[in-house]
Parts: structure tokens; sequence; C-alpha cells
């Protein structure tokens, strides 16, 4: 700054700049002085840290109390963004915090369709800090690395914060552990070298480029034994393979070791397209229980024979993401509930012995004995996002709220040239029992008119998540 640009300052400015020079040469004149100006610290103590702001560690205090009540959300996948954003819609006196470890929502459902370059990256990607600024809510990105229900505490890896309610949507997780028991080794590098590409989002790009850098030979999937998330899209991923394939002329054979005894659901639709449009290139074992897999060797044995491979998507038995398990939601061994899965109430989706704390999507466990597991899938956890939402602002408004039913639609691309779709629809209601039933539609004529109503459908679950 000039002489001249100085005559324009406030008054006192330069006072103050005196000032300032003046304590920091003190500073600077103390600590070259050492010890003589300063106080050491003792031998024995430890040296302080000084951290970033932004650098938190798990004691920290993350975010403090302020004067509104808390809801915390664990997990930022379709059901955790819509969560949080419904509450600020239903109870906007709540603080709403949102914790997320990716730094991008990307999605599972449609994902299939870009692995094969019907869809681009941009499609299936949306921007966390936006909507949380238009909607009014936090939006963290960190690690979450345990949770205290006797405390109401989240700790993260930048630090602890407490809440009011508590929503876990934590997805699924692999259970390897029935493939290798304790064999980590083993485990790890099944992940690495053939993922299921069912955890979004670092898997799909290694899938992705597998697929396109594959030059032939047989491809072995593996099909996880229900409940799975979104049972019918390992068979759309088949076709949607295939018909890369048939479409390249890449000499590739897919062999589909199912768990079960059959295809479902819409099973007539599946099969008619292995048999019409890829009898050359499909084959479907049912029956083929895992007994061992070697992905070293490149070797399957099941209870339907054994098979070796060039390459492999291998889809481990599926169950409660991880925080499901460290928040206490998962019932013990030997309990007498359903394993792997949340324990909730099967209307209302909280916790069977904490009323603040709520289970959606993927990771929710038993809830009828006519049909056991709502599907887990993506339009379901979006559907329980907007119930919990409710429930929630209902008894913040001090009234007890009456139970809501979702629903499911999933559409299922089989063929890319001409593309062409089937779909399945599910409804619920609760009997005279006081139980929960299960309609389910199958839609098997495969027609490119379900095509479009897929991609409409997308866009419009997305607009109602981030727009």
């Amino acid at each position: 700054m000039t002489q001249h640009d100085n005559k324009h300052d406030a008054p006192g400015a330069d006072i103050s700049r005196r000032r300032f020079i003046r304590a920091a040469g003190g500073l600077a004149a103390a600590t070259a002085a050492g010890p003589a100006l300063a106080q050491a610290p003792s031998a024995d103590a430890a040296p302080a840290r000084t951290l970033p702001f932004l650098i938190g560690r798990m004691g920290d205090t993350l975010l403090a109390r302020g004067n509104r009540r808390r809801v915390v959300i664990c997990g930022g996948g379709w059901g955790g963004v819509t969560a949080a954003k419904y509450l600020r819609q239903y109870a906007p006196e709540l603080e709403v915090v949102l914790l997320e470890r990716n730094p991008v929502f990307f999605s599972c459902p449609m994902s299939n369709k870009w692995l094969v370059d019907q869809v681009d990256v941009q499609f299936l990607t949306h921007d966390y800090l936006a909507v949380s600024e238009k909607y009014d809510y936090r939006f963290i990105q960190t690690e979450i690395l345990e949770i205290e229900r006797e405390r109401k505490t989240v700790i993260t890896a930048a630090g602890r914060l407490a809440y009011d309610y508590l929503i876990l949507a934590p997805g699924i997780r692999y259970n390897y552990e029935a493939w290798f028991a304790n064999d980590r080794r083993m485990a790890e590098a099944t992940r690495a070298r053939f993922p299921a590409a069912y955890i979004p989002y670092a898997e799909h790009f290694h899938l992705k480029n597998a697929l396109q850098s594959f030059k032939g030979g047989d491809l072995v999937m593996t099909l996880p034994p229900p409940p799975q998330r979104c049972p019918p899209s390992p068979y759309e991923r088949a076709c949607l393979i295939a018909s890369m394939f048939k479409q390249k002329n890449i000499p590739g054979r897919i062999i589909i070791l199912d768990h079960k005894d059959g295809v479902r659901p819409i099973g007539p639709g599946f099969r008619a397209a292995f048999e019409e449009l890829y009898k050359d290139i499909i084959t479907y074992v049912p029956n083929a229980r895992i007994e061992e897999i070697d992905p070293f060797k490149k070797e399957i044995r099941t209870e339907a024979g054994d098979f070796r491979f060039d390459h492999a998507i291998l889809m481990a038995p599926h169950q409660a993401g991880d925080l499901a398990w460290k928040a206490g939601v998962v019932p013990a061994p030997g309990s007498g509930r359903p394993g792997g899965w949340a324990d909730v109430d099967p209307l209302f989706l909280h916790d069977r012995n904490d009323k603040d704390v709520y289970v959606i999507g993927d990771a929710v466990g038993f809830v009828s004995p006519h049909f056991a597991f709502y599907p887990k899938a993506g339009h379901v956890a979006n559907r329980h996002a907007r119930i919990v939402a409710r429930y929630i602002a209902e008894r913040e408004a001090g009234r007890e709220p009456s139970y809501i039913l979702p629903d499911n639609l999933c559409y299922m691309m089989v063929n890319t040239a001409p593309q062409e779709g089937i779909s399945v629809q599910f409804d619920y209601k609760v009997n005279a029992e006081g139980i929960i039933e299960q309609t389910q539609m199958d839609f098997n004529e495969r027609t490119p008119d379900t095509v479009p109503e897929d991609f409409n459908w997308a866009r419009l679950i997305y607009a109602d998540m981030f727009t």
C-alpha cells in the first residue's frame, strides 16, 4: 500500500497496526529467547498437538448442542438423503445432520445400464452439498466409527455428536465370512479382483473397467441367497452384459450360479430373455449353493457342480451394513430373532427396544411371516425415509403417528439393441390380524415401452430426493 493510500484508512488504523507489529515482535522475541521467556514443558509431558480446525479427532465435539432437538442420519444413500430432505419439510424446528463417507451420491439403481454405456455417469451422481444447502440441513462427509446408544452419541473420524433421534441407513455389507470364515486374505482378494458392485461406488468403476477390457472366455456370476439387495438386478446385469457381448462380437459366456431353485422375481420374463436373446451366451444354473471359492485359482465349487472362470462377479451373501451391527440393532445369535438384519417394529421401523432409533432401506429385517422381508430396493428406501420423517414429525408435534406402508416398483432392461425391458410391482396392506401382506405383480412381456417408463421413474425419484 502506498503512502497516499494510507490517508484513506479508517481513523486509528495505523495505531492498530503499530500495536499489532509490537505484539508480533514481542511474540517473536519470546520464541527466540526460549526457556528464558517461555515456560518449557516438563520432560514427561506429552507434546501439545495443534491441528487445523477441519482436521477433527474422534474425541472432539463435532457439532455443539444448540437450542433445537437433533436428528442424526447415518448413511447418505437413497434412504438417508431422502430422510434429510423430508425431515426439514415436515419438522422444520428440528436440526438435521446427514453423515456420509462418500463425497458424491452414486446410484446403484440404474448402474447396470451404466456398466454397458446405456447411461452416462452424470445420470447416477448427485451433489450432497447442493441439496443440503437447498433444504437447510447439515451434510458432513466423514467416516462413522461407532454409535453409543446409551449416550445417544455418534462417533465419527471428525468428532462426536449427540442426537435425539437416530436414523440408520447403512445399506448392506457382504458376508464374506459365510465363504471364508476368518480368512481375511481370501475375502480381500475376492473383493479386490472380482467385486460384486452392489455397494457404491468404487466397485462399479472396477467392474466397468474389467468388462470393457474383457476379450472373451467364461464370466461367472454368483448370486447371493435371499434376502439380497435388488433381487432382479443380477439377472438384468447378466442380460445387459450378454447384449454387450453380442453387439461387440466378444466370444464370452456368462454362467449364472443361482442359490435359488429358479429365477425370481419376473421369472418368465428373464427366462424368455435368456432363451430367446442369449441362448448361446447365458447359462443359468439353479441350486448352485456355494461350497468353496478360490479367487487365486479362479475356481468355484457348488452343490450344482464345479466351475472355472476367466473373470467373475462374486456376490457373497448380503447382510445389514456395518453400522447396523455397530449400533446394536442386529440380533445376536441365539436371540430367537432372524439374524443378519436390523430387528425393527414392522410398522413403525424403529428398533424394537428403542423408539428413538429408526432403520430404513436395505438394512431392515424381518417384517412379515407372509413374505419375510421388504424388497431391498432403492424405491423402498426412498419410501421408508419419507415414512420415518413423518413419524418423527408427528412425535415432535406431540401426536402418536399412524402407520404408513411403502410400495415398490422395479424396472429391468434386458436388451440394448433394441432397448427392451420388463418390470415388477409390489403393494402392501395390513390384514385383520395386524400382519403385513404383499401383493406382487410381475410384468413379463418384453417391450420397448418399459424402457422410457424406467428412465422416467428414475428421473422422478431423483427429483424427489435432490430437487
